[in-house]
This record gives structure tokens, C-alpha cells and sequence, in this order.
């Protein structure tokens, strides 16, 4: 996950903890949730980097696949490589530790909503229901998740606006924001109760539209494409959703970005001040602005970087 709920790596699919029965469960949850952020926190820590545009690497001349020359910005790996020369190996884990109390909040927000409100008839969608029947619990679901990730978003974004804010001081090499406490009570300062909640709105108009986009889809796709004489039926419908996961997060991913850059824009670090970025008055701005820019999908691929042409640096 990641910062909150499903952050901007990960597509907002129920998190593991919508299955949390028994209390043992969740503390399991919460467990498997925050090794798993720490795990793949290098991997959004560079993300972050690039989608704030820094790019302290010259690119390198490879070839496509057709054999022409073509500008790469470095990948995942020369880019890490970077941040340990310049930090060391703890530096990959630059403000971790709020990303991992935003993954427990979000976790263990999911698993109350879901006991103070259950979603009563839960048998899932079955063969033998009618079409309306099975749109209907489709639908029922989706609302019931939306109200969960929702929740969970809210509840857990000002840990992950606070470690968004940590890691990209390492544009800047600045010490604003260092521990949680001190990071909290600055942003309440100068920000008030509305800076814990910058991004929020394109964070989750992101996640609702992936969530019905995906299960609808997936929905349609298994009740209408499928064929139940088919042997496999049930194998391919159950990976439907899988898949149909991965298309619609490529198409909800200008909501993360925009979201993210919202979160560390003018709040007095240097990666979110120009030449990185204008000062924005609003998400729609900011939206826009990338948009101008053909920049909306910056950072979605960590491998393959083409560099723009013109390549300037950083990008303004």
C-alpha cells in the first residue's frame, strides 16, 4: 500500500483487511500491511522523486525496440543507487515510519468500518442469480467498499501527506520535517487543520472511480464474455478482476499524481516550489498545469523512462 489505504502505488482494491474476522486477524493485517509498505518503500520513495520531476541523473542513450537510439532517464535501480551514495543505505527508507502508521490507521479503519457496518446478505454474486439480482449486489458491494476505502483515506492521509513531505526533502536537503510529532505540529502551524488534508480530493476521486470502474467491469466482462460451458470459467473469472485491477490503476493514476504533488506543493520545501512545480492554487490547477505539460502519467513506469525531448533539467 501505499502511504494510506491503497496509496499511489498500489491500485485501491479492498485492502487484506476487509477479510478481518477475528480479532487475530487484524492484528495480522495490520502486520502483513506495514511489512509490506516497508518492503516496497524504496520502491515508492523513487516514485515520489520522479513525480516531483528530479531528476538528478543525466539520461543515457539505449535503443528502442526497433533498434533506434533513444534518451532513457535512469530506472529504478540507477536511481536508488544514487540515493544510497548520497544518503547511505538507511536513506531508501526516508519517512518510512509515518508511511507505516498511515498503513496501520488505514488497516485498522477498514476492518471498524466494517464491523459497524456489515454488509448483510454477503453471499457474492452466483450463476444461478437473474441479471438485475447480480448487477444489484455488484453495486451493493462496491458502495460498501467505497464507504470503507473512503473512511480509511481520510482517516490515514495526514500521516501520508507527512511522509510524502519527509521524502521529498531529499530534493532540497532539508531537515523540515524530521519526526512525526514535530512534522505534525509545524504543518498545524503554518497550514492549519486543512494542511493535513492537501491531495485528499484527488486521492479519492481516484480510488472511487477505480473501485466501480473495476468491479463493474470485471462484473460485465465475467457475466456477459465468459462462457459457463467453458472449463476454465471460474479460473478466468476469478483472475478478471486481477487484471481488470492493473488497466483501470494505469487510468486512475493522474488522480495519485496530482494527489501527491498536492501534498508537498508550497509547503516551503524545494520540490514543490518552482522551477520544480508553480505554486498551485487548487488540484484542478495542478491537473492542468501537467496536463499542459503532457506530464500526467510522470512516474508511472519506474523501468522504461523515455526522456522528454527537449531533455531539460530539472523539468520546468
Amino acid at each position: 500500500h501505499g502511504g494510506a489505504a491503497p496509496g499511489p502505488l498500489s491500485p485501491p482494491g479492498g485492502g487484506a483487511a476487509d477479510a478481518a474476522g477475528p480479532e487475530g486477524a487484524e492484528g495480522l493485517f495490520v502486520l502483513l500491511g506495514a511489512g509490506l509498505a516497508a518492503a516496497s518503500h524504496p520502491l515508492l520513495y523513487v516514485k515520489l522523486l520522479v513525480q516531483v520531476g528530479h531528476e538528478p541523473l543525466p539520461p543515457t542513450i539505449g535503443r528502442n525496440v526497433l533498434g533506434r537510439k533513444v534518451l532513457y532517464l535512469p530506472g529504478f535501480f540507477t536511481y536508488a543507487r544514487h540515493i544510497v551514495e548520497v544518503d547511505g543505505k538507511r536513506g531508501l527508507f526516508r519517512g518510512l515510519t509515518p508511511r507505516l502508521i498511515s498503513s496501520t490507521l488505514s488497516t485498522i479503519t477498514r476492518g471498524s468500518v466494517k464491523k459497524a457496518f456489515p454488509l448483510e446478505d454477503m453471499e457474492h454474486v452466483s450463476n444461478k442469480d437473474d441479471v438485475k439480482t447480480s448487477l444489484r449486489k455488484v453495486v451493493r458491494e462496491t458502495s460498501h467498499e467505497m464507504m470503507m476505502q473512503c473512511v480509511s483515506r481520510v482517516v490515514s492521509h495526514p500521516l501520508h501527506v507527512i511522509s510524502m513531505r519527509c521524502m521529498v526533502q531529499f530534493v532540497g536537503r532539508e531537515v523540515k520535517y524530521s519526526g512525526v510529532f514535530s512534522a505534525i505540529g509545524r504543518i498545524f502551524k503554518e497550514e492549519g487543520i486543512l494542511g493535513f488534508f492537501v491531495g485528499l480530493v484527488p486521492h479519492v476521486l481516484g480510488d472511487v472511480i477505480f473501485l466501480w470502474c473495476c468491479n463493474l467491469l470485471a462484473h460485465f466482462i465475467n457475466t456477459y464474455a465468459v462462457d459457463d460451458n467453458f472449463s476454465q470459467a471460474s479460473v478466468i473469472r476469478s483472475y478478471t478482476k486481477f487484471v481488470m485491477g492493473i488497466a483501470v490503476s494505469m487510468l486512475t493514476y493522474p488522480f495519485l499524481l496530482v494527489g501527491d504533488l498536492m501534498a508537498v506543493n508550497n509547503c516551503g520545501l524545494r520540490a514543490g516550489l518552482p522551477p520544480y512545480a508553480p505554486a498551485f492554487a487548487s488540484w484542478i490547477h495542478c491537473w492542468r498545469y501537467l496536463s499542459a505539460q503532457g506530464q500526467l502519467f510522470r512516474g508511472s513506469s519506474l523501468l522504461f523512462r523515455r526522456a522528454p525531448i527537449p531533455a531539460s533539467f530539472p523539468m520546468d
